[in-house]
């Protein structure tokens, strides 16, 4: 509609694009910016997030003074993700760059940039550098996927709310005003989803995923207190794949997943909306032949990414939420 130069629309054409609106009305649409090309024309600041997740974060807090525009497509791999034609143009036109950080994205020559730039900020490494005891290693390797606990990610607002702030003092209270407003929101998103998953029965709180994204997720909402206390939390997760979905997986690794099945008497695993089932039916194949009875749950997790505007995952509020009920209702059943 921004492309409108005068008032010689047809009916149908000015029909048309009013059906279009109430229909994103409806759907009630979390789009992450416009096209590529109105970001780059944006008189605002321009911001460029790695991800939707980071960007989620961004709009809370920015709202209409920041034209923002995400790199990775939800439907593609953060972990992997290399720079693709364009995205130089990107890149250099943002103000600001905002990552999740902690590793998550390591595809060589987006991780370099990262690393290089002076307007990137990281909100993992301002949450490592404030909670080191907070964050998940597996095998001496930093878990990046610190959004899974809604009370730890929630604390990348104070990264967002200080860069937009160094960047345009002017409205720097509406960005700490705003943060502070979603922060709220989060602290009771946390309690709630901690409340949905506290009625599932211990002895059925175990979560098998394709790769290991859902260890911050298990230690804050499946596990007990005393499971935490003690270090043994990371009992109630486990996936054939690792950290990343570009690692290699061995048949070790899904033998050692389908003995977790067998010893906790698991019969549902999660797959994930971003991420081929492939590892997740060679865990049933090989579970056959231990006498195991298991089942894909027909909804997916939301791990590495939110969902595509317009489905049940396009905020992170409504992610998080959703990974909560799908969990709930098939561990319950």
């Amino acid at each position: 509609m921004s492309n409108r130069t005068g008032w010689g629309m047809t009916k149908n054409l000015f029909i048309s694009a009013i059906g279009c609106l109430l229909l994103l009305s409806f759907l009630g649409c979390q789009t992450t910016t416009t096209s590529t090309d109105d970001w780059l024309q944006s008189d605002k600041i321009r911001v460029l997030s790695t991800t939707t997740l980071v960007d989620d974060l961004v709009r809370e807090v920015g709202g209409e003074h920041v034209a923002r525009l995400t790199l990775i497509a939800p439907a593609l791999d953060p972990h992997s993700y290399e720079l693709v034609k364009g995205d130089d143009e990107k890149i250099f036109a943002a103000h600001l760059i905002f990552y999740s950080g902690l590793g998550l994205e390591h595809g060589p020559n987006l991780h370099r940039f990262l690393r290089e730039s002076e307007i990137a900020w990281s909100v993992g490494d301002a949450i490592i550098k404030d909670r080191p005891e907070a964050i998940v290693r597996i095998d001496g390797q930093i878990d990046p996927h610190i959004w899974m606990d809604v009370s730890l990610w929630l604390q990348g607002l104070d990264v967002v709310a200080e860069a937009l702030e160094g960047l345009d003092p002017e409205h720097g209270a509406e960005y700490w005003e705003r943060a502070a407003m979603y922060k709220k929101r989060l602290l009771a998103l946390d309690a709630k989803i901690a409340s949905m998953l506290d009625q599932v029965p211990l002895e059925k709180r175990y979560l098998v995923t394709s790769h290991d994204a859902c260890n911050y997720f298990c230690r804050r909402y499946l596990a007990t207190s005393e499971e935490r206390l003690e270090g043994v939390w990371m009992e109630r997760c486990s996936s054939p794949e690792g950290l990343a979905p570009d690692a290699q997986m061995s048949l070790r690794d899904l033998q050692k997943v389908v003995h977790e099945l067998l010893t906790h008497k698991i019969d549902v695993i999660f797959p994930e909306s971003n991420l081929s089932q492939d590892s997740l039916r060679k865990l049933i194949d090989i579970g056959k032949s231990s006498g195991l009875s298991i089942r894909i749950a027909l909804e997916p997790l939301y791990a590495d990414a939110m969902g595509e505007a317009g489905s049940n995952g396009d905020t992170y509020e409504k992610m998080m939420e959703h990974n909560a009920r799908v969990l709930k209702e098939n561990l319950c059943g």
